[in-house]
């Protein structure tokens, strides 16, 4: 029988998870919204309906998280504490173990509080060791719905400066900024509407999603979060939130404008993940044809930064033998859940 790894990154707004068979053969990606603010229950409803989905026997369940962050909890180790337990109890009668980072795996039975810093938002150095050891040299950069990672990768080692989001945000390996959930607010503070500069609102009328959705770049399957209007999520109302943010009304006649605008604030963004990649970058001198190895649901952001430093790209799924999925989901879309799981198989 076929030894059915499933690995599990429980984020704050999505639950993702992958089942792999050894060495490295992806048999499913999953992925749900997870709003776990909302209360645990949330959690529970997102792994039974994965959990339903799967058709394989699985032999070991491996767990990492970002979601204890989420104000549901009164702190970090609290968060740790109430997602691993409410795992337990999910996956009762199965063998569950947990990424702790530099601190490895450990049977979740045996899970003390002191692991509990290493356990939290360690998603990141799965994702990172997992491209470190097929790469070898490279800048790992995923760029997901809320967040950026960037990581520095020599000689198969990931090379990070920081482990908590505290230090990571200092060192500029963690960018607070993603495709979907991103305040269009957080991103700018002016954009270019035709020949004019204007001052954007610190109102919470758009998200990054909205710009994406202007530019079609941000598929369905990918766009599982609330609009910041709670309307629809068409291109003309992704316009007539945008324009809201310089106090104007949308018509249907001005769409070429609300695009050209949604464009500068894409290019804004993207300068801001590509000064990080390029601090990281100065940090040791790699060979110049050292890649980009590009994750997330954003990794068509971190190809273009490549082609913009003159790098190789690499695809964080090309480093995979074999993808019997046919999910709606690429590798890449659930790298932490993919890795993970691989690295457990060693």
């Amino acid at each position: 029988m076929q030894n059915n790894i499933m690995g599990w990154d429980i984020g704050g707004a999505h639950l993702k998870a992958s089942i792999i068979q050894a060495p490295d053969v992806v048999k499913a990606i999953y992925q749900r919204p997870c709003p776990l603010w909302k209360g645990i229950d949330k959690l529970e409803e997102a792994v039974r309906e994965i959990l339903s989905d799967a058709a394989l026997p699985i032999n070991l369940h491996v767990l990492t998280m970002t979601g204890e962050l989420v104000d549901l909890f009164e702190g970090r180790d609290d968060g740790v504490k109430h997602i691993l337990a409410a795992m337990d109890q999910f996956l009762v009668n199965s063998k569950v173990i947990v990424y702790a980072g530099l601190d490895g795996f450990i049977e979740i039975a045996d899970v003390k509080e002191s692991h509990y810093l290493a356990i939290a938002s360690a998603n990141w150095l799965a994702s990172a060791t997992w491209a470190a050891q097929k790469i070898g040299n490279g800048l790992f950069v995923d760029v997901g719905s809320t967040t950026t990672d960037i990581l520095l990768l020599n000689k198969g080692k990931v090379l990070a400066e920081g482990y908590t989001d505290y230090q990571r945000l200092i060192s500029q390996e963690l960018v607070y900024t993603g495709i979907v959930r991103t305040a269009v607010m957080s991103v700018a503070q002016s954009a270019q509407d035709g020949d004019k500069e204007v001052g954007l609102m610190a109102e919470y009328f758009a998200t990054m999603a909205d710009v994406y959705r202007l530019n079609g770049e941000l598929t369905e399957c990918h766009d599982q979060c609330d609009t910041a209007d709670g309307a629809e999520k068409t291109v003309a109302a992704s316009a007539k939130r945008l324009a809201r943010m310089i106090g104007c009304d949308y018509s249907e006649a001005e769409l070429p404008r609300w695009q050209n605008f949604a464009s500068h604030l894409r290019r804004q963004q993207v300068a801001r993940i590509r000064q990080a990649c390029t601090k990281q970058l100065s940090r040791k001198a790699i060979d110049s044809d050292s890649p980009l190895i590009g994750a997330g649901i954003g990794s068509f952001l971190v190809e273009e930064l490549a082609a913009n430093l003159g790098r190789p790209y690499i695809d964080f799924s090309g480093l995979f033998t074999q993808q019997t999925s046919t999910s709606t989901y690429s590798i890449k879309d659930c790298a932490p859940a993919v890795a993970l799981a691989c690295l457990a198989l060693d």
